[in-house]
């Protein structure tokens, strides 16, 4: 079943434990929203706002987020693995524990996101992402690597 919730202004709403594979939410807005162990494989985010949502333990293989904004959003043990997260801004994004394998992040703004116990394997756009920081630590115990410092720890990982 296709589900299409395109240009919506969906805020603070529970998702949690659904079964949304292949959903269309383009264009959206869904902050504040919470899709923990939510099944979005193949969803559409383009363009779509998921501010201060959190995707923890949700399956989003091969789901796009291409040009999304992600403030504070949580990814935390998320399945990310050939998502294209193209032209993104992850400000202050959780990806601890989370599969990234071979997603794209081409263009992506990567400012202060968390990454401790991700798995970076063949992740690629590495060299066209704009890697302000990123923090290899916890928020408790910051560890954050800047610039070219957080590219080469990046690029060290995707291999």
């Amino acid at each position: 079943m296709n589900y299409s919730l395109n240009q919506a202004h969906i805020t603070d709403c529970l998702f949690n434990n659904m079964h949304l594979i292949d959903i269309e939410m383009y264009s959206s807005t869904i902050c504040s929203s919470s899709f923990v162990c939510a099944n979005l494989e193949n969803a559409d985010f383009y363009k779509t706002d998921v501010s201060y949502a959190n995707f923890t333990n949700a399956n989003l293989r091969n789901t796009r987020f291409a040009k999304s904004d992600c403030i504070k959003t949580t990814f935390n043990h998320a399945n990310l693995s050939d998502a294209k997260l193209v032209a993104a801004l992850f400000d202050h994004a959780d990806f601890r524990h989370a599969n990234l394998q071979n997603a794209d992040v081409s263009e992506s703004t990567f400012e202060n996101v968390l990454l401790k116990g991700a798995n970076l394997t063949g992740i690629q756009g590495l060299e066209e992402a704009f890697i302000k920081s990123i923090n290899i630590g916890t928020p408790e115990r910051p560890n954050i690597l800047i610039g070219g410092e957080a590219r080469q720890w990046l690029d060290a990982r995707s291999n």
